[in-house]
């Protein structure tokens, strides 16, 4: 049974019913069509009945086929198990009340994800045979689907292609956006694949305050940081959606595809829009999965469709894919298998994730190094105590300390990261001297990204935007 739509406001076990009641509707149809015997038959329907019985007294409504529950017939579920409300997490919103931010354990069964156990991670590490990133090694990208799936496809000398991507909103992007770019780097080396990035300039049109010349430039300017992360040309195809999906009937297909495949109650369903929406919005969501599946890119796959996407992400897009995933096989084509990571947090502290709008949630990639020392002593959230004589006595806590989480994503060497934690915890490492620790990692490696930003030209820019085949063979 799918387990990859999940519904605004709806627990797992509900969509998990809603989906069973669909598919044996569909066996039913399959059945009748197909002339099978009549007990056969019987037997189908009485099961059919007997789910919708079954979804009426756990949703309080009708089951239609094509549409939903709301997430307001289901909102008692939503209480977590200490009767608080459960963390927001959607592709716009990102809350918690707690100070370690979101509980992803939590989520992972919210979503109906897998963890990212050990046990993968070492898979990884034996199918690529390089060290697993610290990324993977830390829990930083801590969920996927279909992941081992596409490693026994790989051991068997059959390719997949990344999918990742920006929504450009502002002109400077911030340390939290370079995750998935660093990430996925580190994938299409080790894995020697190719990429295509997605700048989905229309997106921010729609949701935003913003001038489309304004959200089309923000895409090229985007361009150029996520070029200055070293990224090969022969192997990467960045694109803007406001310029490619003008120029490439393929990918229009596919958009068109999807489009009749997903409701309006679906999309209703899955995102939370609501009749006010503009219908931009909610026709957004296939433009987003078009790329998860290779014949959108005839001029890197040959018109094949048949070769699996991997998406790495934030975990709050995953909404989108649930919803790719769903309809692939319905019109033909694989399901895209996707890993998630955890937010980067803002400098106030781990509640919320940081914003491009607010410039002291941020460092951002334009920071200077004076302007990086004021932002992580002023605004920094601390785990110390109030006072030195408390915090050497008592310790920090590191797990809400966003100085010692921004190391653990920028720090490389585990062991020294390791030994800041049971300082900092024993109250031998006071927060300024975190604070200090995590300033003399930001400033180098800041400075080293706007200086290969500066050698990004325009023309370098075009020729990574522009349609053409990549050092591949398909």
């Amino acid at each position: 049974m799918s387990n990859d739509i999940y519904l605004y406001g709806c627990p797992n076990h509900i969509v998990e019913l809603y989906e069973q009641l669909t598919a044996q509707g569909d066996k039913v149809r399959s059945l009748k069509t197909a002339k099978a015997d009549k007990a056969d038959v019987d037997a189908a329907i009485q099961l059919l009945l007997k789910l919708k019985v079954d979804y009426k007294e756990v949703t309080g409504q009708d089951y239609k086929a094509g549409c939903p529950p709301s997430g307001t017939a289901v909102s008692n579920d939503r209480q977590s198990e200490n009767g608080g409300e459960e963390d927001t997490v959607d592709p716009w919103n990102v809350a918690t009340n707690s100070a370690k931010g979101v509980d992803y354990d939590k989520l992972i069964v919210r979503f109906g994800s897998s963890k990212i156990d050990q046990e993968l991670v070492d898979r990884i590490e034996k199918v690529s045979g390089q060290k697993p990133h610290r990324f993977l090694r830390r829990g930083i990208f801590f969920s996927h689907r279909d992941m081992n799936q596409v490693l026994d496809a790989y051991e068997k000398q059959k390719s997949f292609y990344l999918y990742t991507g920006r929504g450009p909103s502002s002109q400077a992007m911030h340390v939290g956006h370079l995750i998935p770019f660093v990430f996925t780097k580190w994938l299409q080396d080790v894995f020697d694949i190719p990429l295509v990035i997605q700048l989905t300039d229309d997106e921010k049109y729609l949701w935003k305050d913003l001038s489309l010349e304004d959200c089309h430039r923000f895409a090229e300017e985007n361009a150029k940081d996520i070029i200055a992360c070293g990224f090969d040309v022969n192997k990467t195809f960045i694109f803007s959606d406001l310029d490619y999906m003008g120029s490439s009937p393929e990918f229009y297909r596919n958009v068109v595809k999807v489009q009749k495949h997903v409701t309006f109650n679906q999309v209703k369903g899955i995102f939370g829009f609501s009749d006010s929406d503009c219908i931009g919005k909610i026709s957004f969501p296939a433009i987003q999965a078009a790329p998860a599946f290779s014949s959108s890119f005839p001029q890197i796959f040959k018109g094949r469709k048949d070769v699996q996407c991997l998406i790495p992400c934030a975990i709050d897009q995953d909404p989108y894919f649930r919803m790719t995933r769903d309809v692939a096989p319905r019109i033909g084509y694989p399901k895209p298998a996707l890993l998630h990571s955890t937010f980067f947090p803002a400098l106030q502290g781990a509640q919320t994730k940081m914003s491009a709008s607010d410039a002291n949630s941020s460092i951002f990639l334009t920071d200077t190094p004076k302007q990086i020392k004021n932002k992580v002593n002023k605004h920094a959230f601390s785990g110390g105590k109030d006072t030195i004589e408390e915090h050497r006595e008592q310790g920090g806590n590191p797990d809400i300390d966003v100085a010692f989480m921004y190391l653990t994503f920028f720090m490389e060497d585990d062991e020294q990261l390791e030994k800041i934690r049971q300082d900092y915890t024993s109250g031998i490492l006071l927060t300024g001297e975190l604070k200090k620790m995590l300033i003399e990692t930001l400033q180098p490696m800041i400075t080293a990204h706007q200086e290969n930003r500066k050698n990004v030209t325009d023309e370098m820019v075009k020729q990574f935007m522009t349609p053409r085949p990549l050092n591949f063979n398909f």
